[in-house]
């Protein structure tokens, strides 16, 4: 496949870069849940400070049952916003990986398909149905991959909107049960 050595030098150092690349993507991901987890349980602990301070100053059930009935939706609401969040990053770092993978692809297809024809065109005098068929198989093989790339990414678009639908319905749910609960009192 390499005919010198500074084409193995430059695929050993495209691979490397590409490694690189890709751990780096990883590791940015990481960082950004990393740092999300920190302001979270800052906040948590903030907001239980202050939870426990209000409820030190209830004085009797029917306040007790407003209190309780006042922190649900506000805990749904950070919930269902801190797993968008964590969904938001873990999409973005996929969405990178995906396209350097797509890239690598890419190249080595047009590495692979200038090999194939530099190796077909030293090819021996009568196999020329041979050669069509094999780059046919190639061309097919091709297709199908782009395919099967095109279905995967139709399916992930698709997992995410039924995210967010799931999400947008579990708040209206908690907002209703929250006003019936306060209806009752």
């Amino acid at each position: 496949m390499y005919t010198t050595p500074e084409q193995f030098a430059s695929a050993g150092k495209a691979g490397f870069d590409n490694f690189f690349a890709v751990a780096s993507t990883g590791f940015a991901g990481f960082e950004k849940l990393v740092e999300l987890n920190i302001a979270t349980c800052k906040a948590m602990f903030d907001e239980s400070t202050s939870t426990a301070r209000a409820a030190l100053e209830v004085k009797d059930a029917k306040e007790l049952m407003a209190f309780n009935a006042s922190l649900a939706q506000p805990a749904v609401e950070k919930s269902i916003s801190y797993s968008k969040q964590v969904y938001g990053i873990v999409a973005e770092t996929q969405a990178a990986l995906r396209k350097s993978a797509e890239e690598q692809s890419s190249s080595m297809q047009k590495e692979f398909a200038t090999l194939v024809d530099k190796s077909l065109k030293n090819a021996p005098a009568g196999s020329e149905t041979a050669v069509a068929a094999f780059k046919s198989a190639v061309a097919a093989a091709t297709s199908a991959y782009d395919n099967a790339s095109k279905i995967a990414k139709q399916a992930v678009d698709m997992a995410e909107a039924n995210l967010a639908n799931v999400a947008t319905k579990a708040a209206e749910n908690v907002k209703a049960a929250t006003k019936t609960a306060a209806k009752r009192k």
